[in-house]
């Protein structure tokens, strides 16, 4: 990927001499030149060699991070092509053991609660409770391949519980308590958990929320539950019949044993969005992982022994995962049981003063939140030392990062953008080179990432399909229960054979930037989570005075993003602002807060494809401003008419919206 290696006119950042040299991303630089003979005269050099020598690329990534990896009878098989890879087969290894060699009284994990609570755990604590608890789960008939799965918040006991599942090598699966306890199941009962970990509920925009009835109610419909485990997180359970406590198993500590397993041997499994149905399990391994992780917070967020890094998340989110492994660099890592925006978006500020922060990771949501706010940073938080900002969710626009690097213009601000898919991200920070507002900076180390247009050609300064054309360790090994592959081949390989397609609409720039102008599928995007139709749909459809629904999330232009939901009644409806509140109110109870759609709009009729599907993507490219005839065929359409009346919407609607 050609670039141009001189900064420009119009950079927001560049590092100093010192910054860059002070990289780890440097260190590696030298790393290769001393020990592998690889003199590379910049990034983009650098970049080609790692999407080319896959194998002497990821091998230096072990040997570089010093991690606890054996020696494989082969780095790459990709004879077969993507999906069929295998990486460093016949290797061992165990995530948790990589993440906890450290032996100090340092801070391991900072716990920050919305009511102000502040508990930290050091890197001997935390192990010895690593331990407690991987014995327990021994002692409970837990056994390499078994299911152990969390309803919590973001909270240290959560760490705790995915390390201590990685330790005796069972597979880790989590979701946020603002899930109900349905949208729970969907996700876990697939798996046939033996173990499920919870709490009695969180904390988030100045309330208590008490979650007992619905860890109950998921308890029970899970029928392979064998044991449940509460986490007393907001002091309920001496009033609940908790028989097994978190706090008492983990009480007196023990030096944790590993279970060494294949490198490929599945870590924990995150979930799809929901688009097509119910969440499908994607699966990633211990090695792929551990390797992706070190070198995503290592060298392009710049992480480092005692660098304290808080990425804002919940445990349903990937990026939960990515914040967790923060421990795989020797950071200290923060979790935060709250909202970032409560009392008011300044909180943002708040808490990274309150944890010391020197890596904040958040939303393109949250970092306009603040922007509209034209508060200054410092003045919220008069002890900010930030040294960088991540920021991931959706497309950061211009304007907010021109802000954000006014307001803290010595912070390297680093976009970044990725996926559940991966665990990881595609494109994102390269500590070395400056940053520029319209784009990330580019491809990370070792993703063969191009934007193709319709003809499968890679194109330069202009928008494509993003594809990656190599593997990477860290994509999904499998989907839980796609024996045959059907469902991952036909998940990222349907267009392109053996060429991985991901569903953002990007370009890739003449100095080697990347700029992401959204999903190019009907996955939605809102506050940095991924959002499937299908889930919000089962919930909708349901109630007997609607017949049809249709949901789309659309960028706008301003940065902001617009989620309305489309509705058919089944009988007239007279009272539109109560129609739409029921709506709304079945939606947050049956799914979450954070799929209630911004609007509901009445309609008469929705349009389909001739076999019954939802137009979603073409009825979101008419809400953006295109021609009805160039997103779909209307010979495709049971009701032409239907969809046109979506273009009358965006050309008579009042809102400023669209």
């Amino acid at each position: 990927m050609p670039a141009d290696p001189t900064p420009r006119e119009g950079a927001l950042w560049a590092p100093s001499p010192e910054f860059a040299a002070q990289s780890r991303l440097t260190a590696y630089l030298d790393h290769l030149q001393h020990e592998h003979g690889h003199r590379f005269a910049d990034y983009r050099q650098l970049w080609q060699w790692s999407v080319t020598d896959l194998a002497g690329f990821w091998t230096s990534i072990r040997d570089f991070f010093d991690l606890d990896i054996s020696e494989p009878d082969r780095v790459l098989d990709d004879h077969d092509g993507m999906p069929h890879v295998r990486w460093f087969a016949g290797a061992t290894t165990n995530y948790a053991a990589n993440a906890l060699t450290q032996r100090s009284e340092g801070v391991a994990i900072e716990s920050l609660s919305e009511d102000g609570t502040l508990t930290l755990l050091t890197w001997d604590e935390l192990r010895v409770r690593v331990g407690a608890l991987a014995h327990w789960f021994r002692g409970r008939g837990v056994e390499p391949g078994d299911r152990i799965v969390a309803y919590v918040p973001n909270i240290a006991e959560a760490v705790v519980g995915l390390l201590a599942s990685a330790a005796v090598g069972a597979v880790w699966a989590s979701c946020a308590q603002e899930y109900s306890a349905d949208g729970a199941r969907d996700r876990f009962v697939q798996l046939e958990p033996k173990i499920l970990l919870t709490a009695d509920g969180y904390h988030y925009g100045g309330k208590r929320h008490d979650r007992r009835a619905h860890a109950e109610q998921l308890a029970a419909a899970l029928p392979s539950v064998e044991t449940v485990l509460w986490i007393d997180n907001l002091g309920l359970l001496d009033d609940t019949a908790a028989e097994v406590r978190f706090g008492e198993v983990t009480a007196a500590g023990r030096e944790p044993e590993y279970t060494r397993v294949p490198f490929e041997h599945p870590l924990w499994i995150l979930f799809s969005s929901g688009t097509t149905g119910k969440p499908k399990g994607i699966v990633h391994s211990h090695g792929g992982i551990v390797l992706e992780h070190a070198k995503f917070l290592g060298l392009h967020a710049d992480l480092k022994p005692g660098s304290r890094f808080l990425w804002l998340a919940t445990p349903s989110w990937m990026v939960w995962n990515v914040q967790v492994s923060g421990l795989l660099c020797g950071a200290t890592i923060a979790t935060y049981d709250g909202s970032p925006t409560w009392p008011d978006p300044a909180q943002l500020w708040r808490l990274a003063d309150r944890l010391d922060l020197d890596f904040l990771g958040t939303s393109a949501a949250g970092l306009i939140a603040t922007q509209k706010q034209q508060l200054d940073p410092h003045k919220a938080a008069p002890g900010l030392r930030l040294r960088a900002i991540g920021s991931t969710g959706s497309p950061l626009p211009p304007s907010t990062a021109r802000w954000v690097q006014h307001a803290l213009p010595q912070v390297w601000l680093a976009s970044t953008s990725g996926g559940t898919d991966i665990c990881s991200a595609f494109a994102g920070g390269i500590p070395t080179e400056p940053v520029y507002a319209d784009q990330i900076q580019g491809p990370l180390l070792g993703v063969a990432l191009e934007a193709w247009n319709d003809a499968a050609e890679p194109v330069m300064n202009e928008t494509g399909e993003m594809v990656v054309t190599r593997p990477m360790p860290s994509m999904p090994t499998f989907f839980w229960g796609d024996e045959d592959f059907t469902k991952y081949t036909d998940a990222y390989f349907d267009r392109y054979p053996g060429i991985w397609r991901h569903g953002d609409w990007i370009t890739v720039t003449d100095r080697g930037g990347i700029i992401v102008h959204g999903r190019s599928d009907a996955t939605m995007n809102r506050q940095g989570v991924r959002i499937g139709s299908g889930e919000i749909y089962e919930v909708v459809e349901q109630l007997d005075q609607v017949r049809e629904s249709l949901i789309v999330g659309i960028e706008l232009n301003d940065g902001g993003y617009w989620m309305p939901l489309f509705v058919v009644p089944s009988t007239p409806v007279h009272d539109t602002d109560a129609f739409a509140t029921e709506i709304k109110t079945a939606i947050r109870t049956g799914v979450s807060p954070r799929h209630v759609p911004d609007d509901v709009i009445v309609v008469e009729s929705l349009p389909h494809t001739r076999t019954g599907k939802k137009l979603e993507v073409p009825i979101k490219r008419i809400l953006q401003g295109a021609d009805p005839a160039t997103v779909v065929t209307p010979q495709a359409v049971d009701d032409p008419a239907a969809l046109a009346r979506f273009a009358d919407f965006r050309r008579h609607s009042q809102t400023t919206r669209v």
